[in-house]
């Protein structure tokens, strides 16, 4: 592994104060029995260490999957390339939230780090407060280079990662699938038209809000034969969607109406303008037309009776059965019968282009050019006897042979299944390939077999250190070739790290802004709305403070790109 068998700096003095610092912080107290950790050196960490070192740590794991997470193969390697054993306290991921708030509440009888945290802003912050975990940005420079060299490739996530007064709190994991504008989450609600409806209608797939709604209805008017000729059970339903659900929400088709900034994110509904604004998507003149048009749809009856009502399950039974004609996911195997060759061949279901309104323009999810990111996955807590060998040890998960195998599984399992197999790239050095699982679940072997963890897989790894996953590869294509064309949007709001106090006070005002835009959306596109209705919303929004919550957000916003 690159970077596995170098020798570790030694500390400056600036780092050997944040060490005596964790000794005492929260009231200090013992490492749990086993310990052993101050034994080695800081300035003699080299793996393997010369003699075993023992660390404790605190993991979750998949209900159903292995318990003791030493029998694990990862673990397993890592403990002989390292000479670093771990006594682990494992938790099942179910039981999770709960018991990590109860081990976090006693300082004194912490493991020395917390593997598996996926701790919040307002928790990091706390725990920090509290004395419960230790600030890092010094051990990183000193005693992680791998993250320090994946810090150094994308600087923003360093920036992510730090609080208001520059302090590390967490260590992050990080999983690009593409970049910037070809990154997996620049679009969530992705929609997808039925092509074997199109095809058997000898239509073409819509471009415009025109065409779109002349398709809806040709298979509105053509039901009986669809029903037919597909052997379909149930009523045709030209559009279906989970209005205010996330991926499963329509707002994606308005992204062409008025100014073309859309409604991005459905959480808090606010875009940044090319001029670097923060706005509210619920303010613009678009967010207005394209509600308009949908209440068309929705009025000439193609759009789903039940958008507003349907859970999860409901939506999935409707389209397994063959009776949506569009809908919106992530992946639409998981909506309709559809194999992943299908997909890959263009068959049966396709994304469906932006589409022209007044402009043609697809506005990227706010935080997705970073891709993937957990601010919290890992932290080190006040009773690390050894902080740097702590870190030092930590740093392997980001070598970019074991971040994947972390992330997704290993090779060379006892078992039927591995996610990967040794392999070599075209330079000859080691590759991680996915491998062919068969009937096997993809989820389920992953689960058997990864740790999670703090780690980071940049998209440059790719056919490098390790092939992309089959099913997010035909994703990536998509974007690429269908979205990122259409992207021309300057900005997204970035995933920008809160004081305690900003994060409370949005999280107040935004619950009572998203209910009052959710409510409106949902009534317009069911009911329609007039110009009072319209200046209503207007202004009940800035009665429930958002001016003060674009503010903030407008702070964290020039704050990330200084």
């Amino acid at each position: 592994m690159s970077n596995f068998y170098n020798t570790v700096k030694k500390a400056g003095t600036a780092l050997m104060a944040v060490v005596l610092l964790a000794g005492c912080g929260g009231g200090g107290g013992s490492t749990p029995s086993g310990g052993g950790s101050s034994d080695v050196d800081p300035a003699d960490l080299t793996f393997p260490l010369a003699e075993k070192a023992t660390i404790s740590g605190l993991i979750s794991y998949p209900a159903g999957t292995e318990s003791e997470p030493n029998n694990r193969t990862i673990f397993k390697r890592l403990e002989e390339q390292t000479n670093v054993h771990v006594e682990w306290k494992a938790i099942q991921s179910d039981q999770w939230g709960d018991k990590i708030a109860l081990e976090m509440s006693n300082v004194k009888t912490l493991p020395e780090f917390v593997f598996t945290a996926g701790f919040g802003d307002t928790d990091l912050l706390k725990y920090a407060k509290q004395g419960a975990i230790i600030p890092l940005e010094d051990l990183i420079d000193q005693y992680m280079p791998n993250l320090k060299t994946v810090f150094e490739k994308a600087p923003e996530y360093r920036t992510m990662c730090e609080d208001a007064d520059g302090h590390i709190w967490a260590l992050p994991w990080i999983e690009q699938l593409g970049y910037e504008k070809t990154a997996i989450q620049t679009i969530d609600d992705m929609p997808f038209i039925n092509k074997n409806w199109l095809d058997f209608l000898g239509l073409e797939v819509p471009t415009t809000v025109e065409d779109f709604e002349k398709v809806l209805i040709a298979f509105r008017d053509n039901a009986a034969d669809l029903k037919k000729e597909f052997n379909i059970d149930g009523d045709i339903i030209p559009m279906s969607c989970i209005m205010n659900d996330g991926g499963q929400d329509p707002m994606v088709l308005i992204n062409g109406f008025g100014e073309g900034l859309g409604d991005p994110d459905p959480g808090r509904h606010i875009v940044v303008t090319d001029e670097g604004k923060v706005v509210s998507s619920a303010t613009q003149e678009g967010f207005k037309k394209g509600l308009e048009w949908l209440h068309k749809l929705y009025d000439e009856g193609l759009i789903d009776v039940e958008a507003f009502t349907q859970d999860w399950s409901t939506y999935v039974a409707k389209g397994k059965s063959g009776r949506y004609g569009v809908c919106f996911t992530w992946d639409v195997a998981n909506v309709a019968q559809v194999s992943m060759d299908d997909l890959i061949a263009g068959k049966s279901w396709v994304p469906m282009p932006v589409l022209t309104a007044d402009t043609r323009n697809l506005t990227p999810d706010n935080g997705s050019f970073t891709s993937g990111f957990d601010r919290g996955r890992c932290v080190v807590t006040a009773t690390a006897k050894n902080p740097a060998l702590i870190c030092a040890w930590l740093d392997q998960m980001y070598d970019p042979i074991q971040s994947p195998q972390n992330n997704w599984g290993t090779y060379g399992e006892d078992d039927d299944f591995d996610i990967f197999e040794m392999s070599q790239n075209d330079k000859g050095e080691p590759m991680l390939k996915h491998t062919w699982l068969g009937d096997a679940s993809p989820v389920e072997v992953r689960e058997a077999e990864a740790v999670g963890g703090p780690l980071a897989i940049l998209d440059e790894y790719y056919d490098v250190y390790v092939t992309c996953p089959d099913d997010a590869q035909y994703r990536l294509d998509w974007i690429k070739d269908i979205y990122t064309p259409d992207m021309n949007s300057k900005y997204v709001f970035p995933n920008v790290f809160m004081t305690t106090d900003d994060t409370k006070r949005c999280s107040d005002l935004s619950a009572d802004l998203t209910k009052v835009i959710n409510e409106f959306k949902s009534n317009a596109v069911k009911d329609g709305f007039d110009d009072a209705a319209w200046n209503k919303l207007q202004s009940d929004l800035e009665a429930y403070g958002l001016t003060e919550y674009l503010e903030i957000h407008q702070k964290y916003f020039d704050a990330f790109n200084k």
